[in-house]
């Protein structure tokens, strides 16, 4: 039976959304919206009716019938922590992402999207792998301050795809191996990967680890304290600081990859700089992942839209290669990874779990 899907993907500034048959992708679409628009809106949660209609009018210009479909499919959002695998939509979930109880981000709109395309045609909408993923053993969630927790956040969607993939590739069951797995886009999270589990992992999102092209990963927690009370920063500077105008943006004036790798090409020196910087803290973080894995590291992969470029996996193979083989995944895949999940749930090689 050949399943048809609309996947939906919402990033910070575009929508993708796509038609998949089965396994084979039929139409894609990045649908960019204007920040000068986008920045109209207080709450993303403000966004659903805009960012819905463009999907609606995809679909209507692509000449494709919505009822020939058999599911629709979302990227997940801030839920509550979760174990891996495909959700079905329901209503806790559609309450928890519309009062954003985990924060604010684009990823939130792919479930209710999802919804409300789905509904009216009386067939289910999932979720696949969301952000908030949590398989962290216990010794990864302390800190030194007891008010404070360190939470499972991280690219989980493509982190789990890839890992698959790679562990067909190297002829071996994902559940068998040992993995660290750095995503390299515009956050980045590094996993260790622990017999199918992502046992430890950088907080992608809240200002864990390395900087990225738009974050700021880890401070010094003296300076920023200071900044926070020298009355010269609200809440929401600093926290632009940290998400959206952090790591390379903060130096360069751009998070776009492309336009960083031509300056670098034009012998920029500051963008040379910045990027090497960013390629030593990956390389830190994929050392302090090996020993979460106690050294026992079967494969270091690299993946994400950084993944594609060459001085980027040659700077950090430089400094991890030591630890175990690295091996390149580039861009995300993020779309057939949400089909998969849905197709192993609608031919029932796996069970569909229950958000509560």
């Amino acid at each position: 039976m050949t399943q048809k899907l609309l996947i939906i993907n919402p990033g910070s500034t575009s929508t993708k959304v796509a038609l998949f048959e089965n396994q084979t992708q039929v139409i894609k679409k990045s649908i960019s919206h204007d920040p000068t628009t986008l920045k109209q809106f207080k709450r993303m949660i403000d966004q659903y009716d805009f960012r819905k209609q463009a999907i609606l009018d995809f679909i209507h210009e692509a000449g494709y019938d919505v009822k020939q479909l058999t599911a629709v499919v979302g990227r997940g959002g801030l839920l509550k922590p979760l174990a891996s695998g495909t959700y079905r939509v329901n209503e806790t979930m559609i309450s928890d992402l519309r009062n954003a109880i985990r924060g604010e981000h684009a990823s939130n709109l792919g479930a209710l999207i999802a919804d409300a395309i789905a509904k009216p045609l009386s067939i289910p909408a999932f979720i696949v792998d969301p952000v908030v993923v949590d398989e962290m053993h216990d010794l990864a969630r302390y800190t030194g301050m007891k008010e404070i927790e360190r939470v499972s956040t991280f690219h989980a969607l493509n982190q789990k795809a890839v890992a698959k993939r790679a562990a067909k590739d190297l002829g071996k069951p994902y559940e068998s191996l040992n993995l660290i797995i750095a995503h390299l886009g515009g956050g980045i999270s590094v996993g260790s990967h622990e017999q199918g589990k992502v046992i430890d992992v950088n907080n992608a999102l809240d200002g864990d680890g390395p900087m990225s092209p738009e974050r700021s990963g880890s401070v010094p927690l003296g300076p920023l304290y200071k900044m926070c009370f020298s009355g010269q920063y609200t809440l929401e500077d600093i926290k632009r600081k940290n998400y959206g105008e952090g790591g390379m943006v903060a130096y360069l004036g751009t998070n776009d990859g492309m336009e960083i790798m031509k300056r670098i090409q034009s012998g920029d020196p500051l963008a040379t700089k910045i990027h090497e910087v960013m390629c030593y803290q990956i390389s830190k973080e994929i050392g302090a992942a090996s020993t979460v894995l106690k050294g026992q590291v079967d494969a270091i992969i690299l993946t994400g839209g950084f993944a594609y470029n060459k001085l980027t996996t040659d700077l950090i193979t430089s400094r991890v290669s030591f630890i175990a083989p690295v091996h390149i995944y580039p861009g995300e895949d993020e779309m057939l990874a949400l089909a998969e999940g849905a197709l192993r749930v609608l031919n029932q090689q796996e069970e569909v779990k229950v958000y509560a």
